[in-house]
């Protein structure tokens, strides 16, 4: 077995244990160990780290793996890696400066009903620094082909110190002060050992001299600052905007919901891993025919998949939420229009692929920073009509406008269109099995309810999609396993 497929698979592995113990951690640890207001707390804690760290890694990580190739001689990779090294520090320390100068008026954007937050605001810088050099010092264990350990540390090693910190903090083993340092602390010892890791899969000598082709290094470096911070403003803006309009509590309450629906994501992670490289391929052997294949077949599959996962989340949630804590009622709402967004993104298959790999990603990143923009200001504007359920709304309107842009683009650049008529079924086969099975419930215990009712579904959507013949791979698939079985 070859190193990739080898590590694909592993890396397969720990992204579903990681994503299992997400879930309990978010669905039930938390919920159950944790007054939802200190739930809030953390859950704000972590989003803005995530909003501000791109900024602090200066697109570095993202840069490391496409130029490191490039440079042949250990002199100038050290110069590089170097680089790599000392440019977020600077990037930090001037955020940090600005941070510490108007600390004061920071802590007045925070409401009155939201005072818990502010003894903390500063661990968000120092959260948002470790996240910037955890992804570095990943990137820097790709390019000696060794992501195993680097997709451990980020899928499962945080999850399960949270998890270990929700069952201390049960048994009054730490005060919620204690709580926050101490994960703190676990995305100190997290980025240390990466770091370690790191260093020892290629040591270094520090060269304090720019490398070659440094001037195409820092445009490049720009141009994922602008991507990185966009892609991770339109994910987790929301939960921030929430904390600025509302008591904290209701974060934890907007987190929960947008968890569940964000599981339709998991096909596209998995497709893109494979389309992405072949996309870039095609584009370069300039094979057209070929690549609108690739467009629409993507397409079809991811949103067939989704869409499955998206009629199970959507007809089991109920039963989900008589589980989890009465305090953290159901929006069900968030959970369509998060998840139909995340549906919309797995629609339109290698569109992404296509856009990065060619010279239209500028247009996209300035497209993008429009998109942030809109959704900064429909945040402002929903959240305040109708409280968690708004930014659900603002974050279903910006992704919806982002990706017909998306689309427009790639339509009037290069001729392809990644929908047909067998889209047009799939939709009309998932709408008509979430109307027809929302309100189909069993009087037996919920886990029950849920496993036997998801049994159902699933059995009866691969029939339903298999008469339809929506997607000759998909049949194909089904063929062969009935033949294996």
């Amino acid at each position: 077995m070859g190193i990739v497929v080898n590590q694909t698979i592993k890396n397969i592995i720990i992204t579903c244990l990681g994503f299992g113990i997400g879930a309990m951690n978010t669905l039930f640890l938390f919920t159950n160990f944790m007054d939802k207001e200190y739930y809030g707390l953390i859950t704000y804690l972590m989003t803005a780290s995530n909003l501000v760290w791109p900024l602090m890694a200066f697109g570095m990580h993202n840069t490391l793996v496409k130029f490191f190739s490039s440079y042949k001689s250990r002199e100038q990779q050290e110069r590089f890696l170097t680089m790599m090294l000392v440019l977020p520090v600077v990037v930090s320390l001037v955020l940090g400066g600005v941070g510490v100068a108007l600390y004061n008026l920071i802590l007045e954007m925070f409401s009155v009903r939201n005072t818990i937050v502010k003894p903390y605001i500063w661990t968000i810088f120092i959260i948002a620094y470790t996240l910037s050099y955890f992804e570095i010092f990943f990137a820097w264990s790709k390019v000696k082909l060794k992501s195993v350990f680097g997709n451990l540390m980020k899928e499962l090693f945080l999850r399960i110190c949270i998890s270990v910190l929700l069952l201390l903090f049960y048994f009054s083993l730490l005060t919620i002060r204690q709580f926050v340092f101490s994960l703190v602390g676990a995305y100190v010892i997290r980025v240390l050992l990466i770091g370690i890791y790191a260093l020892k899969l290629h040591p270094i000598k520090l060269r304090f001299s720019l490398p070659d082709n440094y001037i195409n290094v820092l445009k490049y470096s720009v141009l994922i600052l602008i991507a990185g911070s966009v892609a991770t403003i339109l994910i987790d803006l929301d939960k921030a905007m929430i904390e600025r309009y509302l008591p904290i509590e209701n974060v934890a309450k907007y987190s929960i919901c947008a968890y569940i629906a964000s599981v339709i994501i998991i096909p596209s992670r998995a497709m893109h891993q494979i389309t992405y490289p072949l996309t870039a391929k095609l584009l370069n052997e300039g094979a057209k025919e070929q690549l609108k294949e690739l467009y629409k077949k993507s397409s079809i599959n991811l949103l067939i998949i989704s869409g499955l996962l998206m009629v199970l989340i959507v007809c089991n949630v109920h039963q989900l939420f008589t589980i989890i804590p009465d305090e953290y009622e159901l929006y069900i709402w968030v959970v369509v229009l998060i998840g139909t967004a995340k549906l919309f993104d797995n629609m339109l298959g290698n569109n992404n692929s296509i856009l990065y790999n060619s010279n239209h990603y500028r247009v996209v990143l300035y497209v993008g920073l429009i998109m942030v923009i809109l959704s900064i200001l429909f945040n402002m504007i929903c959240i305040p009509i109708y409280g968690i359920t708004g930014a659900a709304i603002a974050t279903g309107i910006a992704v919806f406008c982002y990706n017909c842009i998306k689309l427009w683009i790639v339509y009037s650049k290069f001729g392809l269109f990644p929908f047909s008529h067998q889209t047009i079924v799939t939709l009309l086969i998932i709408i008509g099995f979430v109307f027809g099975c929302y309100f189909w419930e069993f009087s037996f215990h919920p886990f029950v309810n849920i496993a036997l009712k998801s049994i159902l579904i699933g059995f009866l959507y691969i029939v339903v999609i298999y008469m339809s013949s929506v997607s000759n791979d998909i049949n194909a698939l089904i063929k062969k396993t009935l033949k294996g079985a």
